[in-house]
């Protein structure tokens, strides 16, 4: 390549091609600074809905919106050169119809320049999976524990254990079959996650699941220690950043309010400085 030309962007078939070989890195971004800084070491960079929790506030990602999803997602977007964007569709855009998913994400990634969409549900979905693939719109689908549907689930407990772990070895032959590129399984036992990942011709992508999944993904705010309501048993922090802006902060207030800042090199004389 040359020194004018630019960076090669990954891409779905890129994805679905590292089937088996080096694990796939896959964190979270919802602004363009965070997005500066995953770029570099990341695969994919995914807009999640846990933007609804992690930066708005709110309770579950349900409360997330199309238009929110979009903000978000121009914003990473002006921070990648080489990661893969993936954009989630937010609940109660895509569950209506194979039609109303294909308007929505067509917008999504229209709007936002995303190279795929990541949508919720295994055997249910694959008709609309089907439907997008078809039409140009790649998909990397999410089964096991789908936050989405967290009150139909009964909270956000491990899914496929005993007798249920034939339903997400279904939902997972089912979305690569319907033409996925990848999928994500989150909160599922190691070893049913490990099974799946070598019986399923997709990359799989895990949260909470096993380390023979094909990529990890974690949401950037718990690993870096920032984001600290609640802490899944699944999440590694890699940096207490949350302790030290706490730190930094309480130093802040405690200058300002003994007025030792601004000091003098922080405020202007009469004069320019002389160098």
């Amino acid at each position: 390549m040359s020194a004018t030309g630019q960076v090669k962007r990954l891409m779905p078939p890129d994805i679905r091609a590292r089937k088996g070989e080096t694990p796939l890195v896959v964190l979270t971004a919802y602004t363009t600074p965070v997005a500066r800084l995953v770029d570099p070491h990341c695969d994919i960079v995914l807009v999640g809905d846990s933007v609804g929790m992690v930066v708005h506030g709110l309770p579950s990602t349900l409360g997330v919106t199309m238009e929110m999803m979009i903000l978000h997602g121009q914003a990473v977007a002006r921070g990648l050169t080489r990661a893969m964007m993936v954009i989630d569709m937010p609940f109660g855009s895509y569950e209506e119809s194979p039609e109303q998913a294909f308007r929505n994400a067509a917008r999504l990634m229209t709007e936002t320049g995303a190279a795929s969409v990541k949508l919720e549900g295994g055997v249910h979905m694959a008709p609309t999976i089907a439907f997008l693939t078809q039409r140009g719109i790649p998909v990397m689908a999410h089964i096991g524990l789908t936050p989405q549907a967290v009150n139909t689930l009964g909270g956000y407990r491990v899914q496929g254990r005993g007798k249920d772990a034939d339903r997400i070895r279904h939902d997972a032959k089912a979305v690569a079959g319907a033409g996925a590129f990848s999928v994500v399984l989150e909160k599922v036992p190691d070893a049913l996650a490990a099974e799946i990942s070598r019986k399923i011709d997709i990359p799989t992508i895990g949260i909470g699941a096993s380390a023979a999944c094909d990529g990890q993904v974690l949401v950037v705010d718990d690993m870096l220690g920032l984001f600290t309501s609640f802490r899944p048993k699944f999440v590694k922090r890699y940096a207490e950043l949350g302790v030290a802006a706490d730190e930094a902060i309480a130093a802040y207030a405690a200058e300002v309010r003994a007025r030792t800042f601004p000091a003098p090199e922080h405020v202007f004389g009469e004069e320019p400085a002389k160098t």
